[in-house]
């Protein structure tokens, strides 16, 4: 499409005063408007002419095959060498459908006998599915009097995964390098319950591990030394209700849950324990039995990239009780979830009774920033005031409700977004040195 820029249009309105100005001065002067309106006309006609052709427009675009949560991407475009002789500048914009925030206009001069090449940004806030459908590109005359417009059809379909980078960083700091390359044996040292080897006694240990008869047969102290439990059940457990839809920074509360489980699934499958997922709100929406293995851990993540945002009222009656009963042997279950006040978790703190009995449960749930701000923050009048009164009564019913799981033997964690992925592992490593399971 070839349309009159803003330039030309303000062009030619410019000599609309001009007849009438003539004919209040002479009206026989009248033809000198036409002759005006003419030359515009001719001039926009000239620049037409010596505008790039678009029948030269060859356009190439490259977007990565996958991209994660809260990360920026780059959709590549290229424009192809053509025999125009004058640089154009041409301004692109893409459509998209799906959960991306809205992408910019980008620019490129393409000069004559070279390429051209953009990069729109890309930043997917949800998992899900992003489609870019068509590609707009417009460039102007060498006199700025017309611009053409055209759309390039494309058909750019890219999953958005759960982000897994923080996790692939912090696996990489934790394990030493040289286990990446060959099947090195690494013994986690700890107070579990498998017995390991004998080592000689050392100040500072623990008396609790002296073997007193291996010690009266060799003369000296020596002390058990154990390693920490491997194939113990590990569950990720996600509330996928209207609460966790609710926004923390640029994704929501399901998604700092999911990022975090995945975190925790690749460490523990690869301290040898079994992952397995759950997914619930008003009904059972997912649910994958514990495996083994590092190789399971794309299986744990396509589940999780899989989970809906839900907008009904979560049932953790139906959800808790179905989870207990799949479950057959004592498994650690991280529950990621969220409640508003002390009435309405009533009955999930009577379903977290009963799944405590059985199991080890760890609930987790996000702080809200914005109750910590309008709390600490200075008020100025008074429905700040009345603000502050109602986010104190807020935290405090929370802190009930945390205190009352604390006391049924649930472990709580209730730490910042920011804190969630350190904080857990921190909490399942705990859990593990304890031998709770």
């Amino acid at each position: 499409m070839m349309r009159p820029s803003r330039r030309a249009v303000l062009l030619f309105s410019a000599g609309l005063p001009v007849p009438v100005m003539l004919l209040v001065i002479d009206s026989r002067l009248w033809p000198l408007s036409i002759d005006y309106s003419a030359f515009v006309l001719l001039v926009i006609v000239v620049d037409m002419l010596l505008a790039f052709p678009g029948r030269q427009l060859s356009v190439s675009t490259q977007l990565p095959e996958r991209l994660f949560i809260g990360e920026t991407g780059a959709l590549e475009i290229v424009l192809a060498a053509t025999p125009h002789r004058r640089a154009v500048r041409f301004e692109m914009l893409c459509d998209h459908l799906g959960p991306l925030d809205p992408t910019a206009m980008v620019a490129a001069i393409q000069y004559p006998g070279n390429q051209a090449r953009a990069t729109i940004t890309v930043r997917p806030h949800r998992r899900g599915q992003i489609s870019i459908e068509r590609l707009w590109v417009r460039w102007r005359g060498p006199l700025g009097l017309v611009e053409t417009i055209r759309t390039v059809p494309l058909s750019h379909d890219v999953d958005v995964f759960p982000n897994v980078r923080a996790a692939q960083e912090i696996v990489l700091n934790t394990f030493p390098k040289d286990a990446l390359f060959g099947s090195r044996p690494q013994p986690q040292r700890g107070d579990g319950a498998e017995f390991d080897a004998l080592r000689d006694f050392t100040t500072g240990d623990d008396r609790r591990f002296i073997d007193w008869k291996r010690s009266a047969r060799h003369r000296k102290l020596v002390c058990k030394e154990f390693i920490a439990e491997r194939n113990a059940h590990v569950v990720l457990a996600f509330d996928t209700g209207h609460l966790m839809g609710e926004p923390l920074g640029p994704i929501s509360r399901l998604d700092h849950g999911i990022n975090a489980g995945l975190l925790l699934g690749w460490i523990a499958l690869r301290g040898g324990d079994l992952v397995g997922t759950f997914a619930f709100d008003s009904k059972v929406r997912h649910y994958r039995q514990p495996v083994r293995g590092v190789q399971a851990f794309g299986h744990v993540e396509r589940a999780s990239a899989e989970l809906t945002y839900g907008y009904e009222e979560t049932n953790f009656t139906l959800g808790l009780a179905e989870l207990g009963s799949r479950l057959k042997r004592r498994a650690l279950v991280v529950l990621f979830t969220d409640f508003i006040d002390t009435v309405t978790a009533e009955l999930m703190i009577e379903n977290m009774a009963r799944l405590a009995n059985r199991h080890v449960v760890l609930f987790v749930t996000l702080r809200n920033p914005v109750l910590s701000e309008a709390i600490d923050h200075r008020p100025e009048r008074f429905y700040q005031i009345a603000t502050a009164v109602l986010a104190f009564d807020a935290m405090r019913e929370r802190e009930i409700v945390l205190e009352r799981l604390d006391r049924i033997g649930v472990h709580c964690l209730d730490v910042e977004a920011g804190q969630l992925p350190i904080s857990l592992l921190n909490r399942y490593l705990a859990i593990k040195q304890r031998n709770l399971l």
